[in-house]
């Protein structure tokens, strides 16, 4: 094999909107800002802001980082304190996740054209897409245009699902009222932010070629580098809508193993009792695995945790959120005199339960709290996800 020879990937049905913007000239001449982290590859695992850089006639004269840093280096919650300069492309390097959560007059200053490459992962709590939306609003206002990359949905765009978020409780992780699991690409997101909801940027989208809705990450093929340090695979981004919400209460969510989203318990909690109790809801798509666990760091750090492992048998009748709220109630049941909700502060939030802004509204901890059934908690949404269904339905790529 030739030393130093480039990555190569076998053949994908998809081609990214990055792989499409820069095989159009449509930057020359441009100096550009690009809002991006390591997931932000084509293919060949070439990072956005090189391609970006190297194309003759464009200026690389900005980047920006989402939570957890352009480098995705940094834990959850962690309020990043700066900004930085690249110490290779030799640009600004500005941190979208700390004294501002979008970008000021001054880090968009001289620059032609805002570029953002960012790989979201399906849940509404996810903060990437909100910071495109801060984005779009600070684009708007410079009078910059915007262009997305889009990406492929890696846990698909067909299922939409879970409580949609009331305004009164927005937040950075969710500042407009869509569902937890929303079935959209960030490129159809950001249509429907900036049409549906009035941004009203001057927007470009460029979609991916050859994506349907039906496809998974990996039946796309498309290139998997670690959104964020806590979703490590796509089994991880599989679970996470619903399993988001343990973080919400004091029960680990997997965070501090191998195995974040996927592990879900607590010390003094039966594992074999907690499963069992678990499949026998005949929960579509699913299978609970008995097991103990010992994170590292967060919460119950260093000390032996009884759970389970949730394991997808079938994705496409998989309903994560409908999952996580079962857990919930299975995990308030098995040991009552050890649940409790998480305090505040949360992200930037120190006022409103964890919960409530994780899941757009105090109802589901006032449902839980009065032990409703699961499924009766489930069915309460779907009028709301319906609505959201059909609004959404022209801002649709795929």
């Amino acid at each position: 094999m030739a030393v130093n020879q480039r990555p190569t990937s076998p053949r994908s049905p998809v081609t990214l909107g990055s792989e499409r913007l820069l095989a159009t000239g449509a930057l020359d001449g441009a100096r550009v800002g690009v809002v991006a982290n390591p997931a932000s590859v084509d293919h060949a695992f070439r990072h956005i802001a090189d391609r970006v850089a190297e194309q003759p006639g464009v200026t690389l004269a900005a980047l920006f980082g989402p939570q957890h840093g352009f480098h995705a280096d940094v834990q959850d919650n962690m309020i990043e304190t700066g900004h930085a300069r690249h110490p290779r492309l030799g640009v600004p390097v500005h941190s979208l996740y700390s004294d501002t959560r979008e970008p000021t007059a001054e880090m968009l200053d001289g620059l032609d054209l805002l570029v953002i490459d960012l790989q979201d992962v399906g849940t509404r709590v996810y903060t990437y897409a909100w910071t495109m939306a801060n984005c779009l609003r600070a684009a708007r206002r410079a009078g910059l245009r915007v262009v997305v990359c889009d990406r492929p949905n890696p846990i698909g765009g067909e299922a939409v699902e879970g409580p949609v978020l009331d305004p009164a409780y927005a937040s950075f992780v969710g500042q407009l009222a869509i569902p937890l699991r929303h079935g959209l690409t960030i490129g159809e997101l950001a249509r429907l932010f900036n049409g549906h909801f009035g941004i009203g940027a001057d927007l470009e989208v460029v979609p991916l070629g050859g994506w349907s809705r039906a496809m998974h990450h990996d039946e796309a093929m498309a290139p998997w580098v670690i959104p964020s340090p806590n979703l490590p695979t796509l089994d991880s981004a599989l679970v996470y809508p619903g399993m988001v919400l343990l973080e919400g209460t004091l029960l680990s969510e997997g965070r501090g193993t191998t195995r974040p989203f996927e592990l879900a318990g607590a010390p003094g909690i039966d594992p074999d009792r907690l499963a069992g109790g678990l499949n026998a809801l005949g929960l579509p798509g699913v299978h609970f695995r008995p097991a103990a666990f010992e994170p590292t760091f967060q919460k119950h750090a260093r000390r032996s945790c009884g759970g389970c492992q949730i394991h997808v048998t079938d994705r496409r009748a998989f309903r994560p959120v409908r999952t996580g709220v079962a857990l919930l109630q299975a995990c308030r049941r098995a040991a009552p005199e050890r649940f409790a909700w998480r305090e505040p502060p949360y992200e930037y939030e120190h006022e409103r339960m964890p919960i409530d802004i994780l899941a757009g509204s105090d109802a589901l901890r006032r449902a839980l709290d009065a032990d409703r059934p699961a499924v009766d908690i489930a069915a309460g949404w779907d009028a709301d996800v319906a609505r959201f269904a059909a609004a959404r339905t022209p801002f649709l790529l795929y």
